[in-house]
């Protein structure tokens, strides 16, 4: 019969639990085991004391003392590990407990199991507080300043993620459940702090030089664990490391010792030699032997690599920021970040003194990802965006950045008004239109002077938020954008200097120089990859910047009334205040993404496209002029490509330049104006720049021909300011015409002649190496200079040859006239006169020479100006140019047309009005020699022709003839003869003088007209008399 086993009693159980946790025993065992250690001491004083010799919850805490403060043979173990087992024996045993019958039994034994794990826990965090408390036998004097708690923290957020930038090895320690959740939640702040605090610098110390293939993910994982704790939270925003202090404190210095900067320093990115990490991306992923599968596979692991990190950081931040208690410490380490990195805006950045390129973009990706909740499609949270940060936040040094439009003295001004309660509560303050032109430099000075209201004012969270990513986005992944097209333009130029080497003669010296620059185009291919894989080829970081840059325009837009035009006659002080990278940023980002593929895919472009209409031709808004030929390119690059072009894409983009009423009414009239604008940039380069940036303008307009809407806008425009703004811009266009075509062909007789130089073999190699290198690349610069001007010259005659089509009138204005036939004839010259022949190239395509294209045109602007030509004039001003006239000329023009198969009727058309010229220029000549010698107070001082309508010059007092002066006027606002300003409605009409003109001319007619009556009348008498004679 089987016997029942006896139920154990409660302090059995107690004693069994307790000697299986703590690995002890108060009996001497009978079979060694070198884990259990026998508690001598302990035993002796419980039998001295008369009690059953049992291990019971009151001592335990006792027995563990014992344990950890005595040198017993058995014990193996370190403190810590030894603690840690403790508490995972006690988890153990709790498990087992679970199928107890009796209730309270099991409740008994989860007590004293639930105390077992306290005191484990209790006793971990004495010993990390003071190590020295418990002896540690055989002891490692290298491993003591490592903490043990760091691989259970490894263990306890160890993930699936592995390979590239992670790691799931812990160290073959495994972290008991709930341990390190006991460990840090249930303590005071004080005993914790110390503990946290080494473990953030040991976090800090792993990733200090890792790249975005090391083991990063690991550390990230423990951070964002720990942050997770309110304790750790606090330990970490008050550590000393947070926001390192010193007089030499840099950027540079904040990313290499503060705890968050060496997280923000892993990277794809290349940094300089000094602060290198590894592994070597670009040696690791890029070398020169990689396939394109290669390729692929690296930018597709080092993008997912990256993104784990912006996610994790992301983390990071967003649990401290949810947190009241560190919100403050959070905002300040990334103002103070920002505001010792602001450098990194110059063009030649220090790397021992700025945070690397790597960690501003990480912290541009970051940042975006802490915008996300207001960046939804409405923008409904932009309210909470309050401009007056600019002018009153404590925290972001902005004052001191070139505004859009008021300079620091404006700001300085309005702020003080502010202040003092003089300005408009409701945001109505206006800065007055400058009348005169200051420079942008002035923005900059003396901002530092502007004093904060005393209070300190608080602005939310997404205001905060707001100004510091335009500002973050301006140092690292603009900055990064920049950095990798100036990269692309020196491998360009690298290339071009390998091959010129490569067909010199072989040299020892020459050898070594090929390899040291094939060397270096190896590393600069490598970086190029490396900017490639972080940023070009992650479309979800474009995509954010792009929403973040809508909702900056959309706000920036609010701030003047919203998306109407026209403007507010006076620019709102707020709007005028803001930095001038804002809208930089903007348009730098939409040109660089217009570059990839499917970067606007998902993106509402709409709000760009009404911004840059809207402040384009508005320098009383944005005073930069270089910022607003920019909007011009940013739509020279989403205009409609066609075939280059998906059927979608193209309609998407026509859309936006043919869809919007704004675009449909001021996008023509604005391109215009800032054609004219364009002329003058106070900048010294501003001659050159200009031909840029009407390239743009040009490929525009010759698209918004095309269109039937924006045509008639065109025409309209033309009626409307046919002596404003349109008269500008064709005096502009004309004036760029003829310096690019006269240019050249100038530059095409140079090059010829050098062509013959290098072609005349035997001479050229007697000349020295150096020399014949000179010449080379004098040789492929005029190439270039030829290819540019040309491509240019070409754009500008054929705008002028399709608008004359439809629009004529401006053209034949008295102020426009001659100075437009002198042009054709000039061209005309030049392109069938004698010097023709001389400007034969061997391949003129290669130059973007075509002559017959271009003479073609020119003969259109002709019979176009011929055809609207109603009062007749256009044929007297033709043969007026004394400088290029030439009748034989449009017959040698009409042989060339015939031979190429043009229109039979424009070339009739042409011939006619060439004829009509010799017919104007016969009469001219029979007209001056009416006017005999005119006296010198009726003749232009500036042309010395007769004037028609004499005008005095306010200033300096001089008689000159309206259409000379206007035709001046259209390039130079100013007196002639002294500088002083003038305009047309300033000239003084001087009818006295013009009526005298008019007398003299009767006058001289008449006598005419009585000196050839009386030659008449004598030839018939001595007629009459010789045939008398005869007969």
């Amino acid at each position: 019969m089987a016997t029942t086993k006896p139920q154990r009693s409660k302090e059995e159980l107690e004693d069994i639990i307790l000697r299986r946790v703590f690995l002890v025993t108060l009996t001497e065992p009978t079979e060694p085991n070198s884990r259990i250690v026998y508690l001598e001491m302990t035993a002796a004083e419980i039998l001295s004391e008369g009690k059953e010799m049992r291990l019971t919850r009151d001592l335990m805490e006792s027995i563990l003392i014992d344990r950890l403060m005595g040198n017993f043979a058995s014990a193996v173990e370190p403190p810590f590990q030894y603690l840690v087992g403790c508490y995972r024996r006690a988890y153990d045993e709790g498990k087992k407990i679970t199928a107890m019958k009796d209730k309270n039994l099991r409740a008994d034994m989860e007590s004293v199991i639930r105390q077992a794990k306290k005191l484990s826990v209790s006793y971990c965090r004495i010993h990390l507080g003071n190590p020295e408390s418990f002896p540690i036998a055989g002891s490692d004097p290298a491993m003591s300043n490592a903490s043990p708690l760091l691989p259970l923290i490894f263990s306890e957020v160890a993930s699936s993620v592995d390979g590239f930038g992670g790691s799931t090895s812990s160290g073959g320690l495994q972290c008991p459940p709930g341990f390190l959740d006991d460990f840090f939640r249930d303590s005071d702040f004080d005993s914790l702090d110390p503990i946290f605090k080494g473990l953030y610098e040991e976090l800090r110390e792993i990733v200090l030089k890792v790249s975005a293939l090391g083991n990063f993910q690991q550390p990230l994982r423990a951070l964002l664990y720990l942050v997770s704790f309110p304790a750790g939270a606090k330990s970490l925003v008050n550590h000393p490391w947070w926001i390192p202090k010193g007089v030499y404190l840099n950027g540079r210095v904040i990313e290499r010792t503060s705890i968050l900067g060496p997280f923000f320093h892993v990277s794809a990115l290349p940094d300089h030699p000094i602060f290198k990490s590894q592994p070597d991306v670009g040696q690791q992923c890029f070398s020169e032997d990689s396939k394109d599968s290669d390729l692929r596979s690296s930018y597709t692991t080092i993008k997912t690599v990256m993104n784990n990190l912006y996610d994790g950081l992301a983390e990071v931040l967003l649990t401290l920021l949810k947190n009241p208690d560190t919100r403050e410490n959070v905002l300040e380490y990334l103002a103070e970040v920002i505001n010792k990195n602001s450098s990194r805006a110059h063009i030649q950045v220090d790397p021992l003194s700025c945070a690397s390129s790597g960690m501003f973009v990480n912290l541009s990706a970051v940042m975006l990802r802490l915008c996300e909740p207001f960046l939804d499609a409405n923008l409904t949270k932009r309210d909470k965006i309050d401009p007056k940060y600019v002018f009153y936040g404590n925290r972001l040094e902005l004052r001191g950045l070139t505004a859009l439009h008021a300079s620091s003295e404006e700001v300085t001004e309005w702020i003080n008004k502010d202040s003092i309660g003089n300005a408009d509560g409701n945001g109505q303050n206006r800065l007055s239109q400058s009348q005169e032109a200051t420079s942008s430099g002035s923005n900059v000075s003396q901002a530092s002077n502007v004093k904060p209201s005393s209070e300190k004012t608080k602005y939310s969270f997404i205001c905060e938020c707001f100004f510091m990513t335009a500002r973050v986005l301006n140092l690292g992944l603009l900055k990064a954008f920049s950095d990798y097209k100036h990269l692309v333009q020196d491998m360009q130029r690298s290339e071009e200097t390998l091959k010129a080497l490569k067909k010199q003669a072989p040299s020892p010296q020459l050898k070594i120089d090929i390899a040291r620059l094939e060397k270096e185009l190896e590393l600069c291919k490598q970086e190029k990859r490396c900017h490639e894989a972080q940023i070009l080829t992650d479309e979800p970081l474009l995509e954010r910047s792009l929403s973040f840059y809508r909702l900056m325009v959309v706000w920036l837009v609010r701030l003047v009334g919203g998306f109407k035009m026209p403007l507010p006659s006076t620019c709102p002080v707020e709007f005028a205040s803001m930095p001038e990278h804002f809208v930089e940023d903007a348009m730098e980002l939409l040109i660089f993404a217009s570059r990839m593929p499917k970067a606007f895919h998902g993106i509402l472009l709409d709000e760009f496209m009404n911004f840059i209409i809207m402040f384009m031709a508005s320098p009383e808004y944005i005073r930069n002029p270089y910022l607003r030929a920019k909007m011009v390119e940013v739509l020279n690059c989403l205009m409609p490509r066609g075939s280059h072009q998906s059927p979608a894409a193209a309609a998407a983009a026509a859309s936006l330049f043919e869809g919007h009423q704004l675009s449909l009414e001021y996008l023509v009239r604005n391109l215009l104006k800032l054609y004219v604008d364009i002329e003058f940039t106070g900048s010294h380069t501003q001659f050159y720049d200009k031909f840029n940036i009407r390239h743009n303008i040009a490929e525009l307009l010759e698209y918004l021909w095309q269109v039937p809407s924006h045509r008639n806008a065109w025409r309209q425009i033309a009626r409307e300011e046919e002596k404003g703004v349109y008269l500008n811009f064709l005096n502009f266009l004309i004036n760029d015409s003829i310096y690019l075509l006269d240019e050249s062909l100038n530059k095409i007789l140079e090059h010829k002649e050098l062509e013959a130089e290098m072609s005349n073999t035997a001479e050229w190699e007697r000349r020295p190496a150096q020399e014949r290198q000179e010449r080379t690349r004098l040789f492929q610069s005029q190439e270039n200079i030829i290819r540019i001007d040309m491509k240019l010259a070409n754009e500008d005659v054929s705008m002028l040859a399709f608008t004359t089509e439809q629009i004529t009138a401006p053209f034949l204005l008295p102020e426009m006239v001659e100075r437009v036939a002198s042009m054709l004839n000039y061209f005309l010259l030049q392109l069938v006169g004698p010097q023709r022949k001389s400007l034969t190239l061997k391949d003129p395509e290669k130059y973007e020479f075509r002559p017959k294209q271009l003479l073609k045109q020119i003969v259109y602007i002709y019979v176009h100006l011929a055809r609207g030509d109603t009062d007749n004039i256009f044929p007297a001003a033709i043969s007026k140019d004394g400088r290029s006239y030439n009748e034989q000329l449009f017959s040698a023009a009409a042989d060339v047309l015939r031979r190429i198969g043009e229109d039979g009727r424009v070339i009739q058309e042409f011939i006619e009005l060439g004829s009509k010229a010799e017919v104007a220029a016969s009469e001219a000549m029979d007209a001056e020699a009416v006017l005999g010698d005119i006296p010198d107070e009726f003749l232009d001082p500036i042309q010395y022709t007769l004037m028609k309508d004499p005008v005095i010059l306010p200033s300096s007092r001089i008689t000159v003839d309206r259409p000379v002066i206007q035709r001046h006027l259209l390039s130079d606002n100013s007196d002639p003869f002294n500088r002083s300003h003038l305009t047309a409605d300033m000239l003084i009409p001087d009818n006295e003088l013009k009526a005298r003109i008019q007398e003299f001319i009767r006058s001289q007619e008449s006598k005419r007209g009585e000196s050839l009556s009386m030659q008449s009348d004598k030839a018939t008498i001595q007629t009459t008399s010789s045939e008398m004679l005869i007969d």
